[in-house]
């Protein structure tokens, strides 16, 4: 499996590269290559790696096609958002202003976020997937504990240096 350069530097670039690579699946990469460029068949390199035969073909064929700048793998798209950026910037709003009362809850939970999409833009979500949109809006999940409204701190001192046992004492 002998690969034609395809620039008289690339020998020196890959060795260079492999050197200064700290992942070790991208150095792999450009070993491979490089490999291939000595003349080792395919399976020997793959045994010389610990990779598999389709790992060293695909990447030598990626830099026939492509050069040493194919061998750096691209991102993954990944799924699109179902919620247009027009759609998330109202939602965010909508959160910002908090509950109504017509929502008939006093704070925003997941279940209820879940719902209020689905009531106003038609898009279902799942209790997981709305947490992950959450924090790509930029709001956190993790809200302090709600104090009662006849909470008295004054009363909460004074039976801590009174009447607390001991172990409770500050």
């Amino acid at each position: 499996m002998t690969i034609t350069l395809r620039d008289l530097n690339d020998r020196q670039v890959l060795a260079e590269r492999i050197h200064r690579e700290n992942n070790a699946k991208q150095r792999d990469r450009y070993r491979a290559v490089l490999l291939a460029m000595d003349g080792l068949e395919g399976d020997e390199i793959a045994r010389r790696l610990a990779r598999s035969p389709r790992f060293v073909d695909e990447w030598a064929a990626r830099y026939r096609c492509g050069g040493i700048e194919a061998l750096i793998p691209r991102k993954q798209p990944g799924r699109p958002p179902k919620l247009t950026p027009e759609q998330e910037q109202l939602l965010k709003t909508r959160l910002d202003a908090g509950p109504s009362d017509a929502d008939g809850i006093c704070t925003f939970r997941g279940r209820d976020v879940c719902r209020l999409i689905e009531q106003e833009f038609g898009v279902v979500h799942t209790l997981g997937g709305i947490y992950d949109v959450l924090r790509r809006l930029g709001y956190s999940s993790l809200v302090p504990r709600p104090r009662h409204r006849k909470n008295d701190p004054q009363a909460m001192q004074q039976y801590i240096e009174t009447d607390a046992p001991l172990f409770c004492k500050r």
